[in-house]
């Protein structure tokens, strides 16, 4: 049933003189029960993916948000290390605050509204809380518990 749409839209492409790209196409089922899917265009077959970014947000097989959850971490990572001299520098601490909730916090929550949590995604996103605030307020040689990090934080 699929491959027959495919098929169709193949055909109405041709008519507009547009065409896939083999290359760059990708299947993927989204279920509970995952299982690929045959599917070809020109006598190729098209490639099963996990997951994939579709308008900035990362879709999985399973419906999951884990893997945005941890790109999204990733992607506010690379950009703490980019300004990390802002961050660790000698400024006022309220000011380092506010700009980490900013700045930091807007990427890696960025699309936050349409995620499902479970329990092992929001310990990501409270190690990722943490992992700020230690490199904003506290040396690397200090031994501090994560509740004081958190009392400091607010």
């Amino acid at each position: 049933m699929l491959q027959g749409m495919i098929d169709k839209l193949i055909e109405t492409g041709r008519y507009y003189d547009m065409e896939i790209n083999v290359e760059k196409t990708k299947v993927m089922k989204i279920s509970r029960q995952p299982s690929p899917i045959t599917i070809t265009i020109v006598q190729k077959q098209l490639e099963n993916v996990k997951c994939f970014k579709y308008l900035g947000s990362m879709l999985t097989e399973v419906g999951r948000c884990t893997c945005e959850i941890k790109s999204r971490i990733a992607m506010a990572k690379a950009a703490f290390n980019k300004k990390k001299n802002l961050f660790t520098s000698k400024l006022d601490l309220n000011l380092r605050k506010r700009l980490v909730r900013c700045y930091i916090w807007s990427i890696a929550l960025y699309g936050a509204e349409t995620w499902t949590l479970r329990a092992t995604d929001q310990k990501h996103l409270e190690s990722f809380e943490m992992w700020c605030w230690r490199r904003v307020e506290i040396s690397w040689i200090d031994h501090v518990r994560n509740e004081e990090v958190l009392l400091k934080s607010q």
